[in-house]
């Protein structure tokens, strides 16, 4: 039996618990926190089995008895756990589980914590990365400003377009026969079917492929609706949309960058993206992810008034992320790593020199919370980027389309000159 903790867990299932040496099943809640799994019993409120991520070894499901259907994890030590009856199904709890327990897998450094490290390298890179971020933020604010400019000029001469066609109607009138009782003529000229032509060109000139990049895309387990349709998949974070899609990347939803009414954030691993409609159910996603916070930093600069964070939330974010209970059970995961790292310092450095040196293995330059911070922020460089190049082109576009306006109000300006020139 392990010590309780009040660390907020990710997600829970109602479930059972095989106690090997009572040979019986309880029933209880299976647990999943930033660091631990974890089996509280419903009758006696204690926690009946806890061990770290880093333990786990292998989860499979497997059959109990060659009836029943449970979930095996197999812990460090050939320690094997059995948990049945789990809600909403065994296949839910193991693609969460499968997916966090492989993403620490990818990141071991995560579990561990070092020593107190200088943070004078990495608080330097912060503060140019953060310079940069504030360039690049102003550059956007001119960019943006300039766009501004270029829709009031297209609406300028969209007023002048039309004005010019009052004149043209006027001038046609004058410009018919007495005989001919219906004022413009049926037939075109010539100069009228090319300026009609110029204005087409102008309208068809195609879009950008700035808003189609990716800005980053987190492996996540996605489910429409309910909690009983868990499956594994992935989130991409695009200029202008969110797209949701399988894990072979076929896209089940795009939701285009207006269209998204909330983002709701469960838990800082947990949000739900939902798409309102009148007269017909709403689409809503729920992925759940070990990367979420990654994707949260572009997600809070594109949708910072539709970003809504839950109660569940600021509860998960007000319990620390590690117990005492979770550093007695870490401190042999940490110690390993530590023995490890002195096993590694070579065997031809002198006595006097080998404390200096550990020193410096044990004292990284960059701490991970820093790396993680400079990783952040480099991904929000990376969507005022391409935020920045997806307006650039916008520009371009409305350069070319003022510069044809320009030329065609040009040239009807000096037709409806001459024309009048000829009546008088």
């Amino acid at each position: 039996m392990t010590c309780p903790t009040r660390d907020i867990p990710i997600h829970s299932w109602p479930g059972s618990y095989y106690i090997n040496s009572e040979k019986r099943w309880d029933a209880g809640t299976l647990s999943l926190t930033r660091t631990m799994l974890r089996f509280t019993s419903d009758q006696s409120k204690e926690n009946l089995v806890g061990f770290r991520l880093s333990r786990i070894m292998e989860i499979k499901m497997e059959s109990s008895s060659f009836i029943f259907s449970t979930l095996t994890v197999l812990e460090h030590g050939n320690i094997k756990h059995w948990f049945g009856s789990l809600r909403p199904n065994r296949v839910v709890v193991y693609n969460v589980l499968e997916h966090f327990w492989r993403e620490r897998l990818l990141s071991p450094s995560a579990e561990v914590q070092g020593a107190e490290a200088q943070p004078t390298k990495g608080r330097e890179l912060i503060n140019l990365v953060a310079g940069a971020q504030r360039r690049l933020g102003d550059t956007g604010n001119v960019l943006h400003h300039q766009g501004e400019q270029f829709d009031n000029i297209m609406h300028g001469l969209g007023k002048i377009d039309s004005d010019l066609g009052v004149a043209d109607r006027l001038l046609s009138e004058l410009e018919s026969p007495p005989w001919w009782p219906f004022g413009k003529l049926p037939w075109k000229s010539q100069q009228d079917v090319k300026a009609e032509h110029a204005a087409r060109e102008a309208a068809c000139k195609g879009t950008g492929t700035g808003k189609h990049r990716v800005i980053t895309s987190v492996p996540a387990i996605v489910s429409r609706g309910g909690d009983s349709n868990l499956k594994p998949g992935c989130l991409m974070v695009m200029v202008s949309s969110l797209e949701v899609r399988d894990t072979n990347y076929v896209l089940l939803h795009r939701f285009q960058r207006d269209e998204v009414d909330d983002i709701r954030v469960h838990n800082p691993y947990e949000i739900s993206v939902r798409q309102r409609f009148i007269g017909k159910p709403d689409i809503c996603f729920r992925l759940l992810s070990a990367k979420m916070p990654e994707a949260m930093s572009v997600l809070e600069m594109q949708y910072k008034k539709k970003v809504e964070y839950t109660s569940e939330y600021s509860a998960f974010m007000t319990t620390p992320a590690t117990t005492p209970c979770d550093q007695d059970q870490g401190s042999i995961w940490n110690a390993g790593l530590l023995q490890y790292q002195e096993t590694e310092v070579p065997m031809t450095v002198p006595a006097g020199e080998l404390s200096q040196l550990q020193v410096h293995v044990l004292k990284p330059e960059v701490t991970q919370a820093e790396a993680q911070e400079i990783r952040q922020m480099l991904m929000q460089l990376k969507n005022l980027a391409l935020e920045a190049e997806t307006e650039l082109e916008r520009q371009d576009e409305a350069l070319d389309i003022l510069t044809s306006s320009t030329d065609r109000a040009t040239m009807h300006i000096d037709k409806h000159t001459c024309r009048m020139k000829r009546l008088l």
